[in-house]
């Protein structure tokens, strides 16, 4: 994958997950749970759980990019993955940003995600979901609302870590053609 430049900011090269980049981000991921809202889970995870996970992506034909600085250090990573397990759901997906603290506010969030746009497009999906933890988190939410996503609704209240409650927001982006035509027809199939 090519080079890309943000204004202000770094020298950012994406590429696809790889093995050797599970303990970075492990550890970045490890820093949004235990000190961030943007996840959910309680307790990280483990480096041979996240491993786990990306395989399971990356098996499934989801793209799972990782974002380096020119000197190899992971600064973030993003991925897609089923929106939900039911069939009827298998042209929309979720997608995941974390960033590593060294270069939050630097433009390598929006990279990585326009970055995964277009591959889940070249892909054939035809909506992506957002699902952001925390109403007050207003980095993801602007991010996502500067590329093209539009809010569909907020959960209140729904998960509690940090002694409080967070709420989760609903933001959706149509995907190439969107709902506006029929997927395509699966390989061999008789077009009845």
């Amino acid at each position: 994958m090519d080079d890309t430049v943000e204004p202000g900011g770094p020298t950012v090269r994406l590429r696809s997950f790889e093995e050797h980049d599970v303990a970075a981000v492990t550890a970045i991921y490890a820093g949004a749970v235990t000190h961030g809202t943007g996840s959910f889970e309680i307790d990280a995870p483990d480096e041979a759980e996240m491993a786990r996970r990306a395989k399971a992506l990356v098996e499934g034909g989801f793209p799972y990019l990782i974002a380096h600085s020119a000197e190899g250090e992971v600064l973030g990573y993003a991925y897609a993955g089923p929106y939900r397990s039911r069939p009827a759901y298998r042209f929309a997906v979720e997608d995941s940003i974390y960033v590593g603290p060294s270069a939050r506010g630097k433009g390598v969030g929006r990279i990585l995600l326009a970055r995964l746009i277009a591959e889940c497009e070249a892909r054939g999906f035809r909506q992506m979901i957002a699902v952001i933890g925390d109403s007050a988190n207003l980095a993801s939410i602007g991010l996502h609302h500067n590329l093209g996503f539009r809010l569909t609704g907020v959960f209140e209240a729904v998960g509690w870590k940090h002694e409080r409650w967070l709420d989760s927001v609903l933001m959706q982006r149509a995907l190439g053609s969107g709902g506006s035509a029929p997927p395509p027809a699966p390989a061999g199939a008789s077009g009845r």
